[in-house]
């Protein structure tokens, strides 16, 4: 399979955004990092304080309120403020300590002021950055004294100490300023997954008029020219003419092709009429190294599966084509519960990686897109192993 061969790989999978589980880089005691920490600490102080008192204020003042028409309202406002403080929080937390927590989806829209004020008032997020400021000011004002006290005495075990307070931290901001539960961290792979399929499908659109500029169009352009040269010179110089049709007719078989090429790769005649097996047999056949196809399905998926199964085996035998040096290579399709599964192997020399700059990343992001798996196996010296997990989605009875 395709591999970037200056350094080992082993195993690695992608997950559903597609990027691949990178082993931590080894830190110096003194490097950067621990300097990021070392702020982020002296820092806490100022934050929290200012987070306690927002939410102390807050809260009392809308639940002592509450008796009046004003206090829920009010309660729901600063609801809302401390989502935006929990916002800077965690742009803090990625900025100093490295923590990728993902932002929580919106509030859903609902009509009126009483649809707003029901999804404020329960909002799970907005409670645990409440929690979050409350508890803070306490370890907000430890972390700034046992850091300044480091920094300025304990120089020695200062690294040690930065880290220790730094990953309690870490386990705060991803506890109670991550998204609220399993549906809400759905949501939000969800909506960056969308984001995904509309940047490959774009992409995917320019290539389709790049290639139709360049390929087809361009051809057509210069057959309707020597067409109308071959027609002017009819009556004057027959033979010329008729050279001149003979060479047109050749690039009209050209531009034929190259649309079958074209709309092949948007979605193959064969898999439309014949199924994923005799479309798989099909590409494989163009693959540089002898390749067995073996798909056990007793039915065929939906339309969208069976074209992405199609699209992503393709991929992974034009990789082993074009960087496993392999003298053979296997696929194998099967399903296994509400799983399609994919398999390709090569006997190649093996060293491929998610992150090597031969399309697997990107690949493992459109799997990613619609639930997918991509899982890479290939071991200095190979074999390389590849496999792909889709949702299986039966297609709809005929009416």
């Amino acid at each position: 399979m395709s591999a970037d061969h200056d350094s080992p790989a082993g195993s690695a999978a992608a997950s559903p955004t597609g990027s691949a589980a990178v082993p931590a880089r080894p830190r110096t005691a003194y490097g950067k990092e621990t300097w990021k920490e070392i702020a982020f600490l002296l820092s806490n102080l100022v934050t929290a304080l200012v987070g306690f008192v927002y939410a102390v204020v807050s809260v009392l003042l809308g639940v002592g309120l509450s008796v009046t028409v004003i206090g829920l309202p009010l309660l729901a406002l600063g609801l809302g403020g401390a989502r935006l403080i929990g916002r800077s929080e965690r742009a803090r937390a990625r900025g100093l300590l490295g923590v990728a927590v993902p932002e929580p989806s919106p509030l859903p829209r609902r009509g009126g002021l009483f649809g707003w004020l029901w999804s404020a008032l329960k909002d799970p997020v907005a409670w645990r950055a409440q929690l979050y400021h409350l508890i803070r000011l306490p370890w907000g004002i430890l972390t700034f004294t046992v850091a300044l006290v480091s920094l300025l005495v304990l120089w020695p075990v200062l690294p040690f100490v930065s880290r220790l307070l730094a990953s309690a931290d870490r386990g705060m901001v991803r506890g109670l300023l991550s998204p609220s539960d399993e549906l809400e961290r759905r949501i939000v792979e969800l909506e960056t997954d969308r984001g995904v399929v509309v940047d490959t499908a774009a992409a995917d659109l320019r290539r389709i008029e790049r290639d139709l500029h360049d390929g087809a169009q361009a051809r057509l352009v210069a057959l309707a020219m020597g067409l109308g040269l071959a027609k002017e010179k009819l009556l004057d110089d027959p033979e010329a003419a008729a050279a001149m049709v003979d060479e047109a007719h050749g690039e009209v078989k050209l531009a034929l092709q190259e649309l079958r090429d074209l709309a092949r790769g948007i979605h193959p005649a064969v898999l439309t009429d014949r199924g994923l097996g005799a479309a798989l047999s099909s590409v494989s056949a163009r693959c540089t190294v002898p390749v067995r196809v073996d798909v056990e399905l007793a039915e065929r998926p939906a339309e969208a599966i069976e074209g992405i199964a199609y699209f992503t085996v393709s991929e992974l035998l034009q990789n082993v084509s074009k960087h496993s040096r392999a003298r053979s290579a296997s696929v194998e399709v099967w399903r296994a519960g509400d799983r399609l599964m994919l398999q390709v192997r090569d006997d190649g020399t093996g060293g491929a990686r998610l992150d090597g700059g031969t399309g697997l990343a990107g690949l493992g992001e459109r799997l990613g897109a619609v639930d997918g798996v991509l899982v890479l196996d290939s071991p200095a010296g190979g074999p390389t192993t590849v496999t792909a997990e889709l949702p299986w989605r039966g297609r709809p009875a005929a009416r």
